[in-house]
């Protein structure tokens, strides 16, 4: 059926319900004339006569109650499906899926979701730890959190943090078997406990600094990992030298139990973004979700 022909049902119910041409012209905001015509033409493509006219009133034929009993039901669940979506619109309500790492997962994500979810009772927030750079279209995601430089110029990106401070770190009791270098240079006379991306299999590059000049560091070691919790204990446990953000080893600087080394080459990397692609009718629940992220310096 086409939707023309929808809407030439939806108008016959109208009369059909308010028994007036008047009334239903009314309630569908057209003009009397036109609303007869519609009608007329319904009858004429159905071939029967839907309503019986007199000059004082209008009513549904046999047929025409036939018909409205089973159009008049469909038209108003239409309606309350509709309207249910202007719900959505309004009032912060829903499902936002997210791609994130853990990082800004713990750092970032779960933090907001302490404000968002006990004020929202109605936002369901699902949040996916990955750290592969996932298409938030292909893959279904409201959004995604990723470093700035890695997203898609395609993609709508709002700040969710400042930079973020790295750190090369390593325990005292490896340091008394190999001094700590001085020189990025000196890097290559090191373990270095590498680390995997669980989900592309890439080992992560250290990027430095030296001379106003980027230069990446790929060192060799006895283990490889894929967790930060593993990266931690790895170079707690004496194994070698590690990359890793700042505030995840502070409080092991702070109590001794690792050491930073080559800190004035290790310049901060950028900090995390929401991406997600353009939305010209946003809902209420991911504005207010993109809004609670936002970093405001």
């Amino acid at each position: 059926m086409r939707r023309d022909e929808i809407a030439d049902l939806a108008a016959f119910v109208a009369v059909a319900e308010e028994r007036s041409f008047t009334k239903a012209a009314q309630r569908l905001d057209m003009a009397q004339s036109a609303l007869s015509q519609i009608v007329r033409r319904v009858e004429e493509r159905l071939g029967i006569r839907l309503l019986s006219r007199t000059t004082r009133s209008v009513a549904p034929t046999e047929a025409g109650e036939r018909l409205l009993a089973r159009l008049g039901p469909m038209m108003r669940d239409l309606d309350s499906a509709v309207g249910s979506l202007g719900e959505l619109r309004d009032r912060p309500a829903g499902t936002i899926r997210i791609t994130t790492v853990e990082h800004a997962a713990k750092t970032i994500l779960m933090p907001a979701m302490k404000r968002l979810l006990g004020d929202n009772p109605d936002i369901h927030v699902e949040i996916r730890v990955d750290h592969a750079l996932v298409d938030v279209v292909a893959d279904q995601f409201d959004a995604g959190i990723r470093l700035g430089g890695e997203i898609a110029k395609d993609m709508v990106a709002v700040r969710l943090g400042p930079d973020i401070p790295m750190a090369i770190v390593a325990a005292p009791s490896y340091l008394s078997k190999f001094p700590a270098p001085t020189t990025p240079a000196q890097l290559t006379e090191h373990r270095i406990i590498n680390f995997r991306l669980p989900t592309s299999g890439a080992v992560i590059g250290w990027r430095l600094m030296r001379e106003g000049r980027e230069i990446r560091v790929r060192g060799q070691g006895q283990l490889v990992v894929n967790t930060i919790d593993l990266l931690v204990d790895a170079v707690l446990d004496g194994h070698g030298l590690a990359y890793i953000h700042l505030d995840q080893v502070q409080s092991f600087l702070d109590d001794g139990r690792l050491v930073q080394i080559l800190d004035k080459y290790t310049p901060d990397i950028p900090g995390y973004h929401l991406y997600y692609p353009n939305r010209r009718h946003p809902s209420a629940a991911f504005t207010l979700l993109v809004e609670s992220l936002r970093y405001s310096p």
